[in-house]
């Protein structure tokens, strides 16, 4: 397993890795995920993220960030977003899916709710 990395699987079998940050939000993941995979209901917000509740807070490190397609963003502590177009709010970076890209993003993650589960990259 690499130290830094997991996996999100959507619903309909798309898998993509993605490299996490050094911060204690991005560890607080990593060490949720060591306990099991973690199956997040995703809505479509804005036409340019897809964000769903982990179910649990983690530390947060906001700063202002600008977004792009693949960043993974922690909102408020309890909320997942993959951003798939970008933004610029107080936000706490996660990581980054590795060699996304806008359209497939966007295509892959489909239109309105969407069904994330992330898992340690094993």
């Amino acid at each position: 397993m690499e130290r830094n990395s997991i996996k999100l699987t959507i619903k309909n079998g798309e898998t993509f890795t993605a490299t996490l940050t050094d911060n204690s939000s991005a560890k607080g993941l990593m060490e949720l995920l060591s306990k099991g995979d973690i199956t997040i209901e995703m809505e479509d917000y804005g036409n340019m993220e897809k964000v769903g509740p982990l179910g649990t807070n983690l530390p947060r490190n906001d700063r202002q960030t600008t977004t792009g397609p693949g960043d993974i963003i922690l909102y408020q502590g309890k909320y997942l977003v993959i951003y798939y177009d970008t933004n610029s709010w107080n936000f706490t970076w996660i990581g980054k899916i590795d060699n996304a890209n806008a359209a497939y993003l966007k295509s892959a993650l489909g239109n309105g709710n969407v069904t994330v589960t992330l898992s340690l990259n094993r």
